[in-house]
């Protein structure tokens, strides 16, 4: 049980391919540079019309400035500086490439710190083929060089380039400095390569120990971030721990690790501590947002008010990343009038906020709600965004709206241009598979434009689960076995689909090689808040001091329940065992120890609302709706796909789920 309480000159190497540009830039011949600083010329000439240049760039006038450069026959570096600065706030590339020109043609083009400019303005530009040409040119390299060409790649997303180029720079001997380092680890999380990536990532991280930068707090908390993004929280947190100084956004990032990755417990705890601990640190909108996100994570209703209020005090309630957090974690806690009154209340909104709604009326089964929202705000003049689109069709998959996800799958592209990425197709193969439409599901998947992926293929399987549809079953998880090898959850699916299919062989089979890769079965764990205090109970919980209290309680309701007609489904038991053993594991099933657990503790007025990290077993579900009537209780379940309401009897998710 637990219970939350001088630039350097580098000589210039030859890259092993020229990079191409795009727009022709042809230099004059010279034999050697020469550059004339503004100290050369008097600020008095009347011939000198650098200043000119200098004030219609300051004044945004940039083609008035560009003109006059043409007679200005001794352009200095600051002209030339702030010449470059206003291409980019004019966002205009064809001024860049012609004042690019000019610079060539003054003798500028060997000017590191204009080099370091011009990198800067055609990564502003999103010409990064341009970029490399500045760098390609360029003899003589800074640090400072290198590191604008790797923030303009890890923009523009060529992660793998920084990496290579990380490397080369390191084998002719240029130094990193400590924006090097943030730049290149934040290279290593742009790139869909995960394993050799992350290799990346712990391979930067030795330099930055053997280097002696580990003391920069920037530095670390990128690399935190590194760690966190590739699901890595024993490390993340290790960096964390290690951290001589830590600052608001180091704590705002492990607590994002632990809120995003599963662990909502720690999330809240080092909150907690973080306030406890630094009372000069205020928490801003990305702390309380991720902290919103572990409260939702564990429905826990009472500490999401009192994250409310915080956030109110603060006067954070104007930022709308916060405030659809609040509508997500209202919903998710179960309470969906309040999330939808926080909504409404919401002075501008944006796709995002949309989103949040719709997507609450989507796991609460609500697909027809879900639908009409995402049409009022196509009406009111926004865009659906491919985000929208996603939590619509998940909405309809919950509500078994088959019919109505077709139509709003083929309007993406046709009315909004938005075309399908793997997400969406999850989405149609889930609620046609629910539907137990598999021709039709198989049918999308052979159609797709893009390789399915684990997010299509997992759809599929769970479907399957479902329906009990073995053909299809092995079709998928035969190709899930070689995407995701080390996710255990396809192998229990399997497992299950066998086992009910009375296939025991096959299940043995299976669990052989769960056994022969190392692999454990992901144990259930359920969730309950109970005056504030979050209390979370696994199947083999033996250290909750009420435990033989509650397994007395169960079996006597099982008694019960058995009288008035309940008869137990052993099905998820994957073991061949005989009829009374399979009942006592079933009945052990952590949702039914937190459900007895809140009926001892709390008031026969409050909801029991309970999160669940799996998928709501058959038996459990049956069980909780017997449950809800023979104590006249109102239940809330929350699992790993949708909301069930329980009362008196019967589950607003239909037995649909």
């Amino acid at each position: 049980m637990w219970a939350f309480q001088t630039p350097q000159t580098i000589p210039n190497p030859q890259l092993p391919k020229p990079f191409q540009n795009p727009t022709h830039i042809s230099p004059k011949p010279r034999c050697c540079l020469t550059l004339r600083p503004s100290t050369t010329r008097n600020p008095s000439d009347c011939n000198n019309k650098n200043p000119l240049i200098q004030s219609l760039c300051k004044q945004g006038n940039l083609n008035q400035a560009i003109q006059v450069l043409s007679q200005e026959p001794n352009p200095t570096q600051q002209t030339y500086e702030l010449l470059i600065l206003s291409c980019s706030r004019q966002n205009s590339l064809s001024h860049g490439v012609n004042l690019h020109h000019h610079l060539i043609d003054d003798g500028f083009d060997q000017d590191p710190f204009l080099a370091t400019k011009l990198i800067n303005m055609y990564s502003e530009l999103d010409s990064i083929d341009n970029a490399r040409k500045v760098f390609d040119k360029t003899r003589e390299r800074t640090i400072y060089v290198w590191n604008a060409l790797f923030r303009a790649l890890t923009l523009a997303g060529h992660g793998r380039e920084v990496l290579d180029l990380y490397r080369r720079m390191n084998r002719i001997g240029v130094p990193s400095d400590k924006f090097t380092y943030t730049y290149v680890l934040k290279a290593s999380v742009v790139s869909e390569a995960f394993v050799s990536l992350l290799l990346n990532g712990r391979e930067i991280h030795g330099h930055i120990l053997r280097h002696g930068f580990e003391g920069h707090v920037h530095i670390m908390t990128t690399l935190l971030d590194v760690y966190a993004r590739f699901g890595c929280v024993l490390y993340a947190s290790r960096v964390f721990e290690q951290m001589p100084v830590k600052n608001l956004v180091s704590w705002s990032a492990m607590i994002a690790c632990y809120s995003k990755n599963g662990k909502p417990f720690e999330a809240l705890e080092l909150f907690r501590k973080m306030m406890l601990e630094n009372q000069d640190l205020s928490p801003n909108s990305v702390t309380m947002v991720s902290v919103l996100q572990a409260c939702a994570a564990l429905a826990a209703l009472e500490q999401g008010k009192l994250m409310h209020g915080y956030i109110l005090r603060r006067g954070l309630d104007s930022i709308l990343p916060v405030v659809s957090a609040i509508v997500t974690m209202y919903a998710r806690c179960g309470n969906l009038e309040l999330g939808h009154l926080v909504f409404e209340r919401m002075e501008k909104r944006d796709v995002v906020s949309w989103n949040s709604l719709i997507s609450s009326y989507g796991i609460h089964g609500f697909g027809i709600k879900a639908i009409q929202i995402f049409t009022e705000m196509i009406e009111q003049g926004l865009s659906p965004s491919p985000i929208s689109f996603v939590s619509v069709l998940g909405a309809c998959s919950h509500a078994g709206l088959v019919e109505e996800g077709k139509v709003l799958f083929e309007s993406m592209v046709r009315e909004h241009k938005i075309f399908p990425s793997v997400e969406h197709y999850a989405c149609m193969v889930d609620l046609l598979g629910r539907a137990n439409r598999f021709d039709e599901a198989a049918k999308i998947i052979d159609d797709m434009r893009i390789e399915p992926g684990p997010k299509v293929w997992g759809s599929l399987l769970g479907s399957c689960r479902i329906h009990c549809n073995v053909e299809l079953a092995e079709r998928a998880s035969s190709r899930l076995f070689e995407l995701e090898p080390t996710n255990a959850g396809n192998y229990v699916l399997l497992a299950d689909i066998y086992a009910e299919a009375k296939m025991w062989n096959e299940v043995q089979r299976v669990k052989m090689l769960l056994e022969a890769r190392g692999l454990q079965k992901i144990p259930g764990r359920s969730c309950i808040e109970i005056k504030r205090k979050i209390y979370s109970f696994t199947s083999v919980d033996e250290f909750n001091p009420q435990i033989e209290q509650l397994h007395a309680l169960l079996l006597k309701i099982s008694k019960e329940m058995k009288e008035k007609g309940y008869v137990p489904d052993t099905k998820v038991v994957l073991y061949d065992l005989d009829a009374e053993e399979k009942e006592r594991i079933v009945l052990g099933h952590s949702e039914k120890l937190a459900v007895a657990f809140g009926l001892i503790n709390s008031k026969k007025s409050e909801t029991i609302r309970i999160t669940k990290n799996l998928r709501l077993c058959e038996d459990c579900h049956s069980v909780t709706k017997f449950i809800s009537k023979l104590a006249n209780r109102e239940i809330l379940v929350r699992d790993v796909n949708r909301f069930h309401l329980f009362r008196d009897g019967v589950c607003s998710c239909g037995d649909y789920w």
